[in-house]
């Protein structure tokens, strides 16, 4: 678990069960004591009131008023928050999405300028489309969750990605490929990749990827992605360029 999952999951302890353990919160996150301490301590300087009660029948306590000074949102964390948005409304599902669109708006502003950039870079790189009724949804499986933080790393620096990828007849191969955008044709999620063993784009269903990793000394140039008619940017996201929110 990396430090911020560790830092949402021992808030969310505290908050449910209002008071806990070093002990009991160590072996919930399962890091040391020493780690978890560390943990309190950051979470204090973010903002967090956590009381300490030594003795017997003591323990951590959240105060229930308590909230972030901060908001320290990543760029792959709001560009998640945009995507699953944008796609539920492309799906025609999204109720309350004036609520959601304010909400956005809000944590957009709360950007630096430079992750407001990245933001940008990675909204120019999806694309959002419809699934064709025949595709075969049978093995769909869960995303390993590295893949959107490395995909930000290779994308943003211009890195290759190397991944491990399951093919549809089950054949397994390590793939490097350049990162050149993102398909969704919900419920399904493509990477799009320039294949330079093939010299040729490559759409790979991120269910099907794992281990995914940016190589550092592997860059590449951005390259014009042909898609169909049917499949272009989501025009919400580029009204969110054109109005000036992004």
């Amino acid at each position: 678990m990396n430090v911020r999952f560790r830092h949402d999951a021992i808030v969310r302890s505290l908050r449910r069960n209002g008071t806990s353990t070093i002990d009991a919160l160590a072996a919930e996150v399962g890091a040391s004591r020493r780690t978890v301490l560390r943990d309190i301590s950051a979470l204090r300087d973010e903002g967090y009131v956590i009381h300490s009660d030594v003795g017997r029948g003591g323990g951590l306590q959240l105060d229930p008023q308590s909230v972030q000074t901060n908001a320290r949102l990543s760029v792959p964390e709001v560009f998640a928050l945009l995507i699953s948005v944008a796609t539920m409304r492309a799906a025609g599902n999204l109720p309350f999405s004036e609520l959601a669109d304010a909400g956005l708006a809000k944590i957009e502003r709360a950007l630096p300028t430079d992750k407001v950039k990245d933001l940008r870079a990675f909204l120019d790189c999806l694309h959002i489309g419809q699934l064709s009724p025949l595709q075969d949804l049978s093995d769909m499986s869960k995303m390993d969750p590295d893949l959107l933080p490395v995909f930000e790393i290779a994308f943003l620096g211009r890195h290759f990605i190397r991944f491990d990828y399951c093919d549809a007849k089950g054949r397994k191969t390590l793939r490097d490929v350049e990162p050149q955008a993102m398909l969704i044709l919900p419920p399904l999620w493509y990477l799009v990749g320039w294949d330079p063993l093939h010299a040729d784009f490559r759409h790979f269903r991120m269910d099907r990827i794992s281990n995914p990793e940016a190589i550092a000394d592997a860059r590449f140039r951005r390259r014009h992605v042909p898609f169909e008619d049917d499949v272009c940017p989501y025009s919400e996201l580029e009204a969110l360029n054109r109005t000036g929110r992004l």
